[in-house]
């Protein structure tokens, strides 16, 4: 690397932080004069940086958002600030962010130093999350970041896998995608000693190899991965549709369920909820936990399957005393 190649890149360092820099601190801190700080953000600025100038006593150079994401440089405690900050994401599976979190992460790792690498492994080995009730089972980050690698780099995967019956497989497969559903992982991809696109739950993984084998895209059955998985846990059970009365303000129920179900008005104190096509277990769940009275119209199933469970617990609580 040049020494103005690695000053440009110092450069850009500092002006990632959220200040404004004078040209003579800048100078002062490369230790070149205040004309060759011009030069250099005029040549950061034709290479796409949006380095802004201001005037005055108070003046100096920032960077400012442009239209393209620029490279970060991270010196070594942001970077395993950052390390560290991605994996408990992905670990916790915070909604909305899982995927991007394991993507973010495996980019990051693969260009960590060894030294860095050690100390971010360092820091998730000596930390154990705990898990309440409701959670997932834990999914290791390593896990994730190297399914992740393998489906960037459209690269065969080796890996030993548990079912539900407990009995173990060897696995060749190529990996297309990572799914989150609820508090579980999954990965989708393509086995080719199956000859057939496969949906395998990431906690039940173990020994993952990548073989270093690129393979050419595979056209998906589906819509997109989530859509696939989806209809491969749907298909696991039967489903139904429900439609039921419920004794609370439309607008209360909205705030519970979102769009997760469609809702109509029925007065200021009822309304009536349709809901999307679910297992009866998820149903019975869903009406329950709404801490409402409702009357289910259909299906006949769902209701009988409330009986039941009614009586279990009135079987639970034992006699009145």
């Amino acid at each position: 690397m040049t020494d103005t190649t690695s000053r440009l890149l110092t450069l850009l360092s500092l002006l990632q932080t959220p200040r404004e820099w004078p040209g003579s601190e800048l100078a002062t801190r490369l230790e070149v004069s205040p004309r060759t700080i011009r030069r250099d953000i005029d040549r950061l600025r034709e290479l796409g940086y949006p380095v802004e100038a201001t005037m005055g006593a108070e003046g100096g150079y920032r960077l400012i958002a442009g239209t393209a994401m620029p490279p970060l440089l991270l010196d070594d405690e942001e970077a395993v600030a950052v390390a560290v900050g991605l994996r408990t994401a992905a670990r916790n599976t915070v909604h909305g962010i899982e995927e991007t979190s394991v993507r973010a992460l495996a980019k990051l790792e693969q260009v960590l130093p060894s030294r860095l690498r050690r100390r971010v492994n360092a820091l998730g080995a000596a930390t154990v999350p705990l898990t309440l009730a409701g959670d997932g089972p834990a999914v290791d980050p390593e896990l994730l970041t190297t399914l992740a690698k393998a489906i960037t780099a459209r690269e065969r995967l080796r890996f030993a896998y548990r079912t539900t019956d407990g009995s173990e497989s060897k696995r060749l497969v190529e990996p297309h995608r990572l799914v989150t559903a609820g508090r579980l992982w999954y990965l989708l991809a393509y086995d080719n000693d199956r000859d057939d696109w496969r949906t395998f739950r990431v906690d039940r993984i173990t020994e993952p190899w990548p073989t270093g084998v690129r393979t050419a895209p595979r056209e998906l059955p589906a819509e997109d991965a989530a859509a696939f998985i989806r209809q491969k846990l749907f298909g696991l059970a039967p489903t139904y549709r429900a439609v039921a009365t419920l004794h609370a303000p439309v607008e209360q129920i909205s705030a519970r369920l979102g769009d997760q179900v469609d809702l109509e008005p029925i007065d200021e104190h009822s309304c009536l909820l349709r809901s999307r096509t679910d297992t009866l277990d998820w149903l019975a769940f869903r009406l329950i936990q709404l801490g409402c009275e409702f009357e289910v119209h259909e299906p006949a199933e769902l209701v009988e399957h409330l009986r039941e469970l009614g009586a279990r617990v009135s079987r639970a609580a034992g006699p009145r005393r």
